[in-house]
């Protein structure tokens, strides 16, 4: 008989050499006999458990070339192999479980801890040779790569592993995803960078008016429909900035309204597949069309977006939080913070075709990166043409000064002229004279301490402290007592500069050179060099590695272990796999190193659970909702949106707890995933 214990392409090889008569199996007709049992051709029925594949895929595989073995007399059918095959399904299914190894446990042990290094990165100091000291920190997109070092190593995982970590396998391929989130992320960025957005939102502070409850809802409203085209990543960049100028100036607790931002962006990128990365991972691993991935989810968005609004409504009832009426003394001036009307234009429209394409070409499985990496590089050479027109023609851009004046203005200079950053200023000044309370004292202080900066937030920071800053001014510090009532968790702190020295203050002067070509080019194009730090440039080691340290768990068996206990778990019936994977995904949102690690993860799982299309659809769409209601959760790091929060409101003078997000969390999470998984439930029962 075929050794069960031996690797799968062992036993392959061995089965081969029983069907071709071997010297190492004279006797293939009777091992055939032995393993087939006297049993007619004849299909008769079976128990449930002797017909499904093994969760190794191995048994199938043995199946296929069974099909082709002949003792001379008969051929075994795959009818009777199944049937009499279940002793071999049986070991086959022990071999899976007690293939453990203490390479396996290493993996599985080394992964853990790259996971932790991600929620809770550190940083220390090495002296190296020649380099002297340099800090060193383990974060996001360092310690996932030391440990798949580690692990390659140790010969815990090949060249193999790694290649389909980078290529892809099974029809998820990484680099497609990353292209494409790439490709609209910088779309969406440019876009907002033309202060569309903020627009957007004095729009609906004027519909708002004075009634504290309707701009509210408005706020909330608007973030959600502009997440749902957007994403959430550009939504949390330009939002979350507002809404902090918003609270201080009209001296309204913040905290109420930043959770609702980031509630409501992150539950609105479950709509379309290209809004989170989540969804691209699972549209590609489960072979989900498109336009049907909006179908399916569309709903539970519904329903979890209406639920989500009412448990924040009751967390924030009280007037500390959300007040009955705010002294509003006229309208904003919309216009006033819209810094380029033709690059906006251009540049909705750009998207806009960007995604009516993507959802015409989905039904002709083609790569979706072949359709955004064309419009973003058309986005990009219209930024820089844009640019390079108005700075020949000393327009100004994005609210600065005429090019021509500030470099005469600063030719007796040593400084390099280093673009102001208006926006956020015209938008302070707005809001100031919006508020018959606020006075001179606030608006000016809240000025002076404002990152006067041609970047408002290096996103490629994600989880560090590093950020690209061009100053104009130097900060003050803010009087404490200019500053709203603080929630319980929630502090105000100082910022402190975080200056480049200007030209000719470095020891080295090819540092002088560098920066000063910097500051040149940043003054040429604007557009691009505001856009390129926002970039998220950290997902790229994070996500590539964590398809890496997935396929090494793959590897290992641990993948087709985890998938036998979903089996086990489930019973393949559906609606215990919805609430499983639902469940499962949200808590491994915390505990995976973001969303993005636990999608894959369960990704994997399910698809070598080999369940029936039924079940395996309905566990794709309960995973699409998990991992986007999941990052309204209890960490910051249970996605790369709450990390990317997190930063801007330090670096903006805010800082909320982890317990303050976790505790204002608990209730929207709650009623999210009981809301959402019930309408999976009952969508997958209607449409089977």
């Amino acid at each position: 008989m075929v050794p069960p214990c031996l690797p799968r392409r062992g036993r392959l090889s061995s089965l081969n050499s029983i069907i071709n008569g071997s010297k190492k199996y004279p006797l293939a007709p009777a091992k055939l006999q032995e393993l087939a049992v006297e049993r007619p051709t004849t299909p008769t029925s079976a128990p449930a458990a002797s017909r499904h594949h093994c969760n190794s895929g191995s048994c199938s595989q043995l199946q296929g070339l069974l099909l082709q073995a002949v003792d001379g007399r008969r051929i075994y059918t795959r009818e009777s192999w199944m049937i009499s095959g279940e002793h071999l399904h049986e070991s086959n299914r022990s071999h899976c479980k007690g293939m453990i190894t203490g390479r396996s446990i290493a993996t599985l042990v080394i992964f853990i801890i790259s996971i932790l290094f991600v929620i809770h990165p550190v940083s220390f100091h090495v002296r190296l040779p020649y380099f002297g000291t340099r800090r060193v920190g383990l974060g996001l997109a360092t310690a996932p790569i030391i440990a798949i070092a580690i692990l390659w190593a140790a010969q815990c995982l090949g060249p193999t592993q790694i290649r389909n970590g980078i290529v892809g396998v099974d029809g998820v391929k990484p680099y497609n995803i990353l292209i494409l989130f790439f490709s609209l992320a910088y779309m969406a960025i440019t876009l907002d960078i033309t202060g569309i957005l903020q627009s957007a939102a004095f729009w609906v502070s004027n519909k708002g008016g004075s009634n504290g409850y309707k701009l509210y809802l408005y706020f909330y409203l608007m973030l959600t429909v502009l997440s749902i085209f957007l994403g959430n990543d550009p939504i949390i960049l330009s939002g979350t900035a507002f809404l902090v100028y918003y609270t201080k100036v009209a001296e309204l607790d913040p905290v109420s309204w930043l959770m609702s931002e980031f509630a409501a962006a992150n539950t609105a990128s479950m709509v379309l597949f290209v809004g989170n990365p989540t969804n691209v991972v699972i549209c590609e691993g489960f072979r989900v069309n498109n336009v049907a991935f909006t179908a399916y989810t569309i709903l539970p968005f519904l329903g979890c977006s209406l639920f989500c609004f009412v448990a924040l409504a009751i967390q924030f009832r009280s007037k500390k939080y959300i007040p009955k009426n705010l002294p509003v003394t006229g309208d904003l001036d919309v216009r006033s913070v819209l810094l380029d009307p033709k690059g906006a234009l251009v540049g909705s429209i750009l998207l806009a075709g960007c995604l009516i394409v993507i959802i015409i070409v989905s039904f002709f499985h083609v790569d979706v990166w072949m359709i955004t990496l064309p419009f973003a590089v058309a986005k990009f050479i219209f930024d820089i043409s844009w640019d390079h027109y108005r700075y020949i023609k000393g327009i100004p851009m994005l609210g600065m000064t005429s090019p021509k004046r500030k470099r005469s203005a600063d030719s007796g200079s040593d400084t390099i002229p280093v673009p102001d950053a208006p926006s956020d200023e015209t938008a302070i000044r707005q809001l100031s004279k919006h508020f018959s309370h606020a006075n001179d004292a606030p608006t000016q202080t809240l000025l002076s301490t404002m990152r006067t900066e041609l970047t408002i937030v290096d996103g490629s920071a994600l989880g560090a402290s590093e950020t690209m800053v061009l100053p104009t001014r130097t900060e003050s510090p803010t009087p404490v007592e200019h500053l709203p009532a603080q929630a319980p968790g929630l502090t105000h702190r100082t910022s402190t500069p975080n200056e480049l020295p200007p030209p000719g203050s470095s020891n080295d002067p090819r540092d002088d050179k560098k920066k000063s070509k910097l500051y040149s080019l940043s003054h040429h194009f604007p557009t691009f060099f505001t856009a390129l730090p926002r970039l998220p440039f950290k997902l790229v080691p994070f996500a590539f590695s964590q398809f890496i340290l997935i396929e090494a768990l793959t590897h290992q068996g641990w993948i087709e272990l985890f998938s036998d206990w979903l089996v086990r778990a489930t019973d393949r019936q559906m609606h215990p796999v919805v609430w499983l994977i639902g469940v499962l995904g949200v808590a491994l949102c915390n505990i995976s190193g973001t969303n993005i690690g636990a999608t894959i993860l369960l990704t994997k799982v399910i698809r070598a659970a080999q369940l029936p299309p039924a079940s395996d659809r309905a566990g794709a769409i309960a995973l699409a909702v998990a991992s986007n209601i999941g990052a309204v959760s209890f960490t910051f790091s249970a996605s790369l949106a709450g990390l990317l929060w997190q930063t801007i409101l330090k670096q903006k003078g805010i800082t909320i707890t982890q317990t303050t997000f976790a505790k204002w969390n608990a209730l929207p999470l709650l009623m999210m995933t009981c809301v959402g998984l019930a309408i999976v439930s009952a969508e997958m029962a209607v449409i089977t």
